[in-house]
């Protein structure tokens, strides 16, 4: 069991998708035998530092993530309907340059993708790229939803929106 580590994990600070408290939950990966633990807080990095400096004190290798919402299109189309126009796309830094591109994503995703939640889109994913990794995501990603469809081989071609 110390060999896993969970990689998409929500917290309180989680949009409308957490409960659990940072330091509850760098305390149970701790008694599981955990080495490591993810923050993927939907559209905010509201807890990053505290998640950071939580898993510090308890001895977890900390890291930082985002689970995106994802415009299908343009970051800058309003949606007709919450959901209308969005899909999930989990990020996760693997150097202090996914960090920094984290939070530029979620600036812009805030400041220029607002419409009922903080998106953004390929283009701006494709311009802050460098240092992340990116996963395919919950249920609500786009290459679930296809394969939820039974549309495999266009999930295995797609992008990302």
């Amino acid at each position: 069991m110390s060999d896993f580590v969970h990689l998409h994990v929500h917290s309180e600070f989680s949009l409308l998708d957490g409960l659990c408290k940072i330091p509850n939950l760098v305390n149970k990966a701790k008694k599981h035998g955990q080495k490591a633990l993810a923050l993927t807080d939907h559209g905010t990095m509201y807890g990053a530092m505290h998640f950071y400096n939580e898993c510090h004190k308890q001895g977890i290798k900390p890291i930082i993530g985002l689970e995106a919402y994802m415009a299908k299109k343009s970051r800058k189309n309003k949606q007709t309907r919450p959901g209308a126009d969005q899909n999930h796309l989990t990020l996760l830094a693997k150097n202090f340059k996914g960090y920094q591109n984290l939070m530029r994503l979620t600036s812009i995703a805030h400041l220029e993708g607002f419409s009922y939640k903080p998106r953004i889109d390929e283009e701006t994913l494709f311009k802050h790229s460098e240092g992340l990794i990116v996963m395919s995501g919950c249920a609500g990603s786009f290459f679930n939803r296809l394969l939820r469809d039974g549309k495999q081989s266009e999930a295995e071609v797609t992008r990302f929106c």
